[in-house]
């Protein structure tokens, strides 16, 4: 397959819904729409949302027409971004039938600051964050693994996993400071 948007010809292509096109589009991306989505709504919703991303590429020219060129990944990172942040919103709507057993549901501004702060931690790995401390970014910040653990579940030295920690610490400081400073 030729590298996604890498030409006027397959572009065209793209937006005709040429379905051989969408086919090596859906194939090629899939896990990746998956995975972004389950950063913000969990692995089970996730494959319902990007489902839901590819059948609308599939069935609507309008929503293929919203990709105009460059990475198609990274164009169906924020469409993924997107639509699971839709898929919470309309989650926090919902109202369970009577034959539902009621659960705690958190309070409208604990949810949106929950999916604020998951997708300030997807901007962070997306812009900032170097896949090879990607292990250690998950492991001791997001799972919160004590460093032995993590050292020992990653296959590094504990001293490399400090250093590594340290440096990701300064990483996320300069990007946390950088997002609240005014524009």
């Amino acid at each position: 397959m030729r590298t996604v948007g890498d030409g006027t010809e397959w572009l065209a292509r793209f937006h005709a819904g040429e379905r051989r096109v969408l086919e090596e589009c859906y194939r090629e991306h899939f896990a990746r729409v998956v995975g972004v989505s389950a950063r913000l709504v969990g692995p089970i919703d996730a494959e319902t949302v990007a489902h839901e991303i590819f059948f609308r590429l599939l069935s609507s020219a309008e929503f293929r027409r919203g990709y105009q060129g460059g990475s198609l990944g990274s164009w169906l990172s924020q469409v993924a971004t997107n639509a699971a942040i839709d898929n919470l919103r309309r989650r926090k709507r919902e109202v369970p039938s009577e034959n539902a057993p009621l659960e705690a549901t958190p309070p409208v501004d604990e949810l949106e600051q929950e999916v604020m702060a998951k997708v300030l931690v997807e901007r962070f790995r997306r812009e900032c964050l170097p896949p090879k401390w990607e292990g250690v970014f998950d492991a001791r910040f997001l799972r919160q693994l004590p460093q032995r653990d993590a050292a020992r579940e990653l296959g590094i030295h504990r001293t490399t996993l400090v250093y590594q920690e340290a440096r990701i610490r300064s990483l996320l400081e300069r990007f946390l400071l950088d997002s609240e400073s005014p524009k």
